[in-house]
């Protein structure tokens, strides 16, 4: 096999725009008598491979001798959709799986299968799947997977044929193995009925939703031979290794940035954080395991990105912060959690000169971080932010929500006084080293997710968010020192309407796809309330469309978590070693 796979550098020009001949760490393998699959990110080439778990997912993919992974991003202005590795078209696969990490992708993926010539929807493909030896006869096999889509997969359902649903470590050696011994032997819909069968696969073709007259749904009729509800995977043991980056590129939004993951799920148990529910049970990785995947940087690499700093322990973090100081490697991060800054990580941090970090109170008053069952104080955050900008920190971000469930005036203007706080110190901070640093507020529109205590919760009114916007921004947008980035409410409210839409939504999205005009009108010309998804009160008993993935949360304990949230009520965090509250640890 060694003659036959080669790394993609210098001098080897391949893909769109010659992003290939500028990495390092890429795979070019013959195809010769292997399974082609074409791993798709409906984004940018710089976001999808700032992406770790798309790469995991080509590396895992490429492990398996018996096939050829090769990479599709969206297409540059003027350009085509064909793979990095060798410049091939979309038609040349017969397997194409798609990476869906936001609710955003579901109109970009539509998009690339249009593009390309496959029909979007799935019950208009052919039996026969198609050959590389003859593209145009019949129609590739359609996946996808992505965190997206094992929180709710029902609004990209018309359009694709098999969901892998959790993380793929567990589940895609198993269906890689049944499409290479079946793909062309047998027609789409056998074998859709082979691959539904194994843990964490949905074909959804075979499940019928029914509603009631209000538009709710009344059941989810699964098929006789197939679970009733798919349960999802999860990766217990990262193998001694922990999951860090296969391939850097200077054209990556993290340009040569060396990422390793720190655990995967979150016991912090944050109610509007969505990962922090589907990736339980929380696993932090140890410091030996995180160690080893840092071990495997280039030599030459010298920066080193971890994920899920928000998450790890801060004894943990020491050890690793340690082990950074010891090989001269410089950090860099995405946030932080303020209760975490530990003596070696401030002295990391500070060798490392990063000139930007972000800290996220995300609720805007001691209350409602409360609500948000946040787990941080006031106090924290006024000794995070001191801490980095001593570190030499010359902008400071901080992350806020707007719109988060019983939200007041009160809320908004103790947000003013905590900036105001936080000004003051970073400020004085700033005089005695002679140089002073600013702070970005990051303001953001709360999004109701499936999975957490909040999908009970509706949307905000777009008006009002943009009162409390122009409320913010009047009172904090001019003062010196001080930037506002606000993200669009009606964008919220679109994430919003996907994050919760079912297949009758899912049919509308090509109709937006085609059309010129506003998402809304596109929506209301195809019969659909974005305010039936976003804006309405669910209540404790409604069959959501989501419930027809298994995440092994109890429905009683997510409404009894956000009944505590409404009366703002703090629950402890996970321990996997008592905890049984949740119901993912009994669930096998």
């Amino acid at each position: 096999m060694s003659t036959q796979r080669k790394r993609i550098g210098a001098g080897i020009q391949s893909g769109s725009s010659g992003y290939g001949s500028r990495e390092t760490g890429g795979l070019k393998k013959k195809w010769k008598d292997r399974l082609p699959v074409a791993l798709l990110f409906p984004g940018a080439y710089s976001i999808g491979m700032s992406n770790l778990g798309y790469q995991l997912v080509y590396a895992l993919l490429n492990n398996d001798p018996d096939i050829v992974a090769e990479r599709i991003f969206y297409p540059d202005a003027g350009e085509s959709a064909r793979s990095i590795e060798s410049n091939r078209p979309l038609a040349d696969f017969p397997v194409l799986l798609f990476s869906i990490s936001f609710e955003q992708d579901y109109l970009r993926l539509i998009e690339l299968l249009v593009m390309c010539g496959i029909p979007p929807l799935a019950a208009e493909r052919s039996e026969s799947i198609n050959s590389a030896a003859s593209p145009g006869s019949s129609h590739p096999l359609v996946i996808a997977g992505g965190v997206a889509v094992f929180m709710n997969p029902e609004p990209l359902s018309p359009y694709i044929d098999l969901f892998v649903i959790g993380e793929a470590e567990p589940v895609l050696p198993g269906l890689m193995n049944i499409l290479k011994e079946n793909l062309y032997l047998a027609a789409r819909t056998p074998l859709l009925a082979r691959a539904g069968c194994l843990r964490g696969c949905y074909a959804p073709r075979f499940y019928q939703q029914e509603y009631n007259s209000d538009g709710t749904i009344s059941a989810i009729a699964p098929p006789p031979a197939m679970p009733a509800r798919i349960r999802r995977t999860v990766n217990a043991d990262p193998s001694g290794c922990a999951g860090h980056s296969q391939i850097l590129s200077p054209d990556a939004e993290f340009a040569n940035l060396f990422l390793t993951e720190l655990g995967r799920g979150c016991s912090r148990g944050c109610r509007f954080c969505a990962a922090g529910f589907v990736y339980r049970p929380p696993r932090l990785w140890s410091s030996k395991a995180i160690i080893s995947a840092l071990s495997r940087r280039p030599p030459e690499t010298n920066r080193v990105g971890l994920l899920g700093m928000e998450m790890a322990a801060p004894e943990e973090l020491s050890k690793i912060a340690r082990h950074l100081l010891e090989s001269s490697c410089s950090l860099s991060f995405s946030s932080l959690r303020a209760d975490a800054m530990g003596v070696e990580l401030i002295d990391l941090l500070t060798k490392s000169g990063i000139k930007s970090a972000a800290i996220a109170p995300d609720g805007a008053s001691e209350r409602l971080r409360r609500v948000i069952n946040k787990g941080i104080i006031e106090d924290d955050i006024l000794f995070a932010a001191e801490s980095l900008v001593r570190t030499g920190l010359k902008n400071l971000k901080l992350y806020f929500m707007i719109g988060l469930p019983t939200e007041t005036e009160d809320d908004l203007e103790e947000l003013l006084r905590l900036v105001h706080k936080i000004k003051t110190k970073i400020l004085a901070s700033g005089r005695s080293r002679g140089r002073l640093s600013e702070m970005t507020l990051s303001i953001n529109s709360f999004v109701p997710k499936p999975w957490t205590p909040f999908q009970y919760h509706p949307f905000a009114a777009v008006d009002d968010l943009k009162r409390k916007l122009a409320f913010l921004r009047k009172n904090l947008g001019r003062q010196a020192n001080i930037k506002v980035a606000a993200g669009r409410p009606e964008n919220a409210l679109l994430q919003a309407v996907l994050a919760r839409g079912d297949r009758r939504l899912g049919e509308a999205l090509l109709a937006v796809t085609r059309t010129r005009t506003t998402w809304r009108r596109s929506l209301a010309a195809s019969g659909v309330s974005p305010d039936f998804y976003a804006r309405r009160t669910r209540s404790r008993d409604e069959i959501f469309p989501w419930d027809i993935i298994d995440q092994g949360i109890s429905r009683d304990y997510l409404w009894t978590e956000y009944q505590r949230a409404l009366k703002g009520r703090i629950t402890a965090a996970c321990d996997t070693k008592k905890c049984k509250r949740c119901g993912v640890c009994d669930g096998g």
